[in-house]
């Protein structure tokens, strides 16, 4: 069960279904019915939510109803609103999973923030097994009072879909210029953090001229964000990723806010060098594959930025660093086997 159908949860969502069908289960989706994610599938349950907690109510019977059609042996709730919704309608009558992939309580502040501390810990009761995304992610948890037993399972991508390609055929493939170029694959919204690339890019362009920003993703602060700027494409949408990452010298993530993003791993996985600020999930992934700066500073950021784009060869080097840690460390099999275990073990200690 999910909401958001968009993005690196539905990724991960659309991963997990299909090698558990593989294993042979039979696996149902319970999502909203319009995005990536329904298009992906070939059959889903519909479930009209929203990102907002003021329709939980009316979601929470809407799901209720669906469960009690399905009867399912386990349920494996993705994300904040299927997480509350999801344990209200359940309330632990059957074995239940939630994985966050971020807390609720790191996208808000005053009162909505505790509020969203309280009921994280309070449902803990309904929780019978915790799945996060990245060490940092369980140590937030634990201090907010979640007690449920926890494991983390860090966020996979396909490392034989996504591999070293060459640079210059991706920039002319997209029609870019072959010059210096950082990348930002993202929802542009208030969490994903363009704003504060977009503050810190005049720097850059002090010390690499030449250089250019790519920005790719669309979202709610598009047309809050988006004026003329030196050096910045507005790409927009794109369902071809991989070429850009192929395209980049640096990848940048300036989120405000993450569990474990998959736009580090799936630039590692590229062999491409990745600059972002110290959000939950980062030191984790990337290593030595790349420069982790203090959250939302932009100076630090434009640095690190202009060290990559001026000396290719170090980004070059970490980025083979980020290849090989991609393929032992986050490659998607080692993840999906994971969650299989701790379903099958689950249902086992249900019966």
């Amino acid at each position: 069960m999910t909401q958001p159908v968009e993005a690196g949860v539905a990724k991960v969502v659309l991963d997990l279904v299909l090698a558990q069908r593989a294993a042979g289960w039979d696996v149902h989706v319970i999502c909203p019915p319009e995005g990536w994610l329904a298009d992906q599938l070939d059959e889903i349950h519909p479930w009209p939510a929203t990102r907002s907690p003021s329709t939980a109510l009316r979601e929470t019977l809407r799901l209720s109803k669906l469960l009690d059609g399905l009867k399912p042996d386990v349920v494996h709730l993705h994300s904040s609103k299927a997480g509350l919704a999801g344990r209200l309608a359940v309330r632990g009558r059957i074995p239940t999973i939630f994985q966050p992939h971020l807390w609720s309580f790191r996208l808000s502040d005053g009162l909505l923030q505790k509020a969203c501390t309280r009921w994280e810990a309070f449902a803990s009761r309904w929780t019978h097994q915790l799945v996060c995304v990245s060490d940092d992610e369980l140590a937030s948890g634990r201090e907010a009072g979640v007690t449920t037993q926890a494991e983390v399972v860090c966020n996979g991508v396909d490392t034989t879909r996504l591999r070293p390609t060459d640079r210059t055929t991706a920039r002319r493939r997209l029609d870019l210029p072959d010059g210096p170029t950082a990348v930002c694959v993202g929802r542009l919204a208030e969490q994903k953090g363009q704003d504060l690339l977009l503050e810190a890019w005049p720097a850059v362009l002090n010390d690499v001229p030449d250089a250019q920003l790519v920005l790719v993703g669309d979202g709610p602060m598009r047309t809050v964000w988006q004026r003329d700027q030196e050096g910045v494409v507005w790409w927009g949408h794109s369902d071809d990723v991989e070429t850009f990452y192929a395209a980049a010298d640096v990848v940048v993530l300036p989120s405000r806010a993450e569990g474990m993003a998959l736009v580090p791993l799936e630039a590692m996985a590229c062999a491409r060098s990745v600059v972002a600020f110290d959000v939950d999930g980062v030191l984790q992934s990337l290593g030595p594959a790349g420069a982790v700066v203090p959250k939302e500073d932009t100076a630090a950021l434009g640095r690190e930025l202009s060290a990559r784009l001026s000396y290719p060869s170090l980004a070059d080097h970490e980025g083979l660093t980020g290849r090989r840690r991609a393929e032992t460390l986050f490659d998607r099999g080692r993840m999906t086997d994971q969650i299989i275990t701790l379903v099958e073990k689950l249902k086992g200690d249900a019966r």
